[in-house]
């Protein structure tokens, strides 16, 4: 059904008067009628009683002028919050990330960004796969490494680093390996160094695992290692940011940690305006200064 056609009829509905309605719409009423004489001929019915008096709707008329209202309304109401849009945060976003970033330091984090704006919708998308920005299968990625594709805008967050903990009651029952040798007597809980995640995490994995261990459980993400550590299961290798949500974990060996990976926030150059990036970017940066900000006063408290 042709649009301009429904636009027109509406505003002829509304005003009653070809006249009128061509005002409105800066047509003539000529062009007017003929639109309407069209839009009747495609539907097969009659839209308008004519009279002397002006135009009536016949039934078929008043339910089509039911739905052109309903549509005219939400139209209206679009464009409302879209102006709106430049002063309020509100509609859907939708974030990538890793699995292991999204599980353990970004949706524990989320609270805080719906406190401010209760009315965003977060489509939070956790897979190693990245996925296509500029194509918009998501609106906004955290990624850990500089993004390569073109016509994105991107910030380094922070860098992070894995390393070996554990908890202190397996510590206390097995005892603290001192020399990376001693991992062998132990259980060491990592990803498969073959699943997909960041190389410096699988590098410093078959570092460990070249000194004969012999118990080993391998999870495909991050969480799962957690999980093994907090149940007093074995050693894991884990991302540092971990601590701040887990302070009581025992940094193990603390000489031997991974190459730094950096960590970056990307979104198409389209979405260079968008209050909802912007939010979010904010939001993001906020709770990083906050995490710095922590560890540098545990720090001076030791």
């Amino acid at each position: 059904m042709d649009w301009d056609k429904l636009r027109i009829f509406h505003a002829v509905a509304d005003a009653g008067s070809l006249t009128h309605a061509g005002e409105t719409l800066h047509l003539s009423q000529s062009a007017v009628s003929r639109q309407v004489r069209a839009l009747e001929e495609s539907l097969g019915v009659t839209l308008f009683h004519r009279h002397a008096r002006g135009l009536i709707l016949t039934e078929q008329g008043e339910h089509l002028f039911d739905a052109t209202r309903s549509m005219t309304k939400r139209l209206d109401a679009a464009a409302a919050r879209i102006r709106d849009s430049e002063e309020e945060v509100f509609g859907q976003l939708r974030v990538t990330t890793t699995t292991g970033f999204g599980t353990l330091w970004l949706a524990p984090r989320l609270p805080h960004l719906y406190e401010k704006y209760p009315n965003l919708k977060v489509d939070l998308r956790l897979e190693e796969r990245v996925l296509d920005l500029p194509m918009r299968e998501a609106d906004v990625a955290i990624r850990m490494k500089e993004p390569s594709q073109a016509d994105l805008i991107r910030k380094r967050l922070m860098s992070v680093r894995m390393r070996l903990y554990a908890s202190p009651e397996y510590l206390v029952e097995n005892g603290t390996p001192e020399t990376l040798e001693d991992i062998s007597r132990h259980r060491l809980i990592c990803q498969n160094p073959d699943t997909p995640q960041v190389s410096a995490g699988a590098s410093l994995i078959n570092r460990i695992l070249a000194n004969d261990v012999d118990s080993l459980l391998t999870v495909n993400n991050y969480f799962g290692v957690l999980q093994g550590v907090i149940h007093n299961l074995g050693i894991g290798v884990l991302p540092d940011y971990v601590t701040h949500d887990f302070p009581d974990l025992v940094r193990v060996l603390p000489e031997i940690d991974s190459a730094e990976v950096p960590v970056f926030l990307a979104y198409p150059e389209e979405l260079r305006q968008s209050k909802r990036i912007a939010a979010f970017r904010d939001f993001v940066q906020d709770e990083i200064i906050a995490r710095r900000k922590l560890e540098r006063e545990q720090a001076l408290a030791n």
